[in-house]
């Protein structure tokens, strides 16, 4: 992950003015250690701290159209950069990096562009021709993006809060799946999938049809020019995006440099049921396995720097993402910059398990569909900012488009959970991939119930982070309520 920040219509353009965007900027630094970039042009300014992933050599950013009048600054990956190069014969590209192609894709089709892209991304891009500018984030908001407004009437946009709080009168999240016009000075939405409208689909269950779309989804995330991994916590969901994974390595371009065994890595307290299922996950897919092990003092002691970064008092979120910030930080030292992950998947097919309580398909199906819209808020901020806590990018290949189409679009009578007819939650997704002659899993893996990821890592997290909560807050506020209760009286 990369981080950006763009200011227009500033109304001093001075060098302090400068100075203070690229001291902004830093704040994000730990999104894109490789590499800042900045790009001035009157009142406004576009800015890029690079993790580089694709094209570690020439793929700097701001990125530029062939005379340099249409600047980017991108955060993600576009994964069919090359099929939409091959569509663009008459442009001339400067680099190999994949989010060159959003200049040369506005040059040609205007603003109308966003949805071709396949992939995971936030960008802010200025036509200097006539000093207009757009924003946009990607379909699902995996990757953040937040806008602001200073009190000068300029328009602010960053990855993170952090870049605006001390310059924006007020500042607010991106919807994911819209794209802002200075043309129109208005956020439009650009991903209109059947789906969002939450009408019933009646699509008959192909559960070859499944497999193949997610086997896809995880393909594409392979595209790398620098070590990478997945995480595996021995769930279903990890489970199936290391099993896939594994049986592509041998196919990848980098497999020639980075070697064709894949590289798995797990948290937890010591004893966890994570660690035992992801132990026995990655010795059946013999992938070289890294075991991180934390105590829960030490999770306690992150929790200022988790919150810091996250950016969310969410008790549940934060909870999850400590563990998934203290692994980042351990995986960022082996050297690896890319990891697949596994979120998504419980938001598609009603995995939680209070779906079992879903009175029919309609209401399932119609609760799904809410799931997945707010998961910027919550899985999908976390999986992105406890990594890019230490400089490492998590892909989700659950959240493709592709796939959450072909998901979202089959009977949710197929959802339910119907024990009388051996249906667990995700039954879908299991029977996809429960292959007799070509086993992805080990059969008690691949019908392993859900576990909370921060339940997972060990359950005395949650109750140490419960007295950690109870001797800081409760006993000093029952105190004080204590010595002064005379005066209720």
């Amino acid at each position: 992950m990369c981080g950006i920040l763009a200011v227009f219509g500033c109304v001093d353009n001075s060098q302090a003015k400068r100075s203070r965007i690229i001291e902004l900027s830093r704040r994000l630094r730990h999104r894109g250690p490789d590499w800042s970039g900045l790009h001035c042009y009157d009142d406004c300014y576009l800015a890029h701290q690079r993790l580089a992933i694709i094209d570690p050599a020439s793929g700097d950013q701001p990125l530029y159209n062939e005379d340099k009048t249409v600047v980017v600054t991108v955060n993600g990956e576009i994964y069919n950069h090359k099929e939409l190069r091959e569509k663009l014969t008459s442009h001339q590209f400067r680099t190999g990096s994949d989010c060159e192609v959003i200049a040369h894709l506005y040059e040609e089709y205007g603003e109308d562009f966003v949805h071709m892209l396949d992939g995971m991304f936030s960008f802010v891009l200025l036509d200097t021709r006539n000093k207009t500018f757009i924003a946009a984030r990607d379909a699902i908001g995996i990757t953040p993006l937040y806008m602001g407004w200073g009190l000068d009437g300029s328009v602010w946009f960053a990855s993170e809060m952090k870049a605006l709080s001390d310059d924006c009168e007020r500042f607010v999240s991106f919807l994911p799946g819209h794209i802002y016009s200075s043309k129109e000075g208005s956020l439009r939405r650009w991903y209109n999938p059947p789906w969002y409208t939450e009408e019933v689909p009646s699509t008959p269950y192909d559960p070859l049809y499944l497999r193949e779309a997610f086997e896809k989804a995880v393909t594409k995330r392979l595209m790398t020019d620098v070590p990478f991994g997945v995480l595996l916590s021995g769930g279903l969901d990890s489970s199936l995006v290391a099993s896939v994974a594994s049986r592509k390595m041998a196919e990848l371009a980098a497999a020639c440099q980075w070697g064709t065994q894949l590289h798995t890595f797990c948290v937890g307290l010591k004893g966890s049921p994570d660690l035992r299922a992801a132990r026995e996950v990655a010795d059946y897919l013999h992938t070289r396995h890294h075991e991180f092990h934390f105590t829960v003092q030490e999770g306690i002691d992150a929790l200022e720097e988790v919150i810091y970064h996250i950016e969310t008092y969410d008790v549940t979120t934060i909870r999850a993402s400590t563990p998934m910030f203290l692994m980042s930080r351990k995986i960022k030292s082996l050297g690896v910059k890319m990891v697949l992950s596994g979120e998504g998947s419980d938001e598609i097919f009603g995995g939680y398990l209070y779906f079992h309580k879903a009175p029919n398909k309609e209401e399932l199906h119609k609760e799904t569909c809410r799931k997945i819209k707010a998961l910027h808020l919550y899985d999908c901020l976390r999986a992105n900012k406890s990594t890019s806590a230490w400089g490492l990018e998590a892909r989700v290949p659950f959240l493709d488009k592709e796939f959450i189409n072909v998901a979202m679009n089959i009977d949710p009578e197929w959802k339910m959970i119907r024990p009388d007819l051996g249906r667990i939650e995700k039954w879908i997704l299991r029977n996809a991939f429960d292959d007799e002659k070509n086993p992805y899993l080990p059969k008690h893996i691949l019908y392993r119930q859900k576990e909370q990821f921060s339940d997972g890592v060990g359950y005395s997290w949650i109750d140490g982070l419960k007295d950690h909560a109870n001797n800081q807050v409760c006993i000093p506020v029952t105190r004080v309520i204590m010595m002064n209760c005379f005066f209720i009286l």
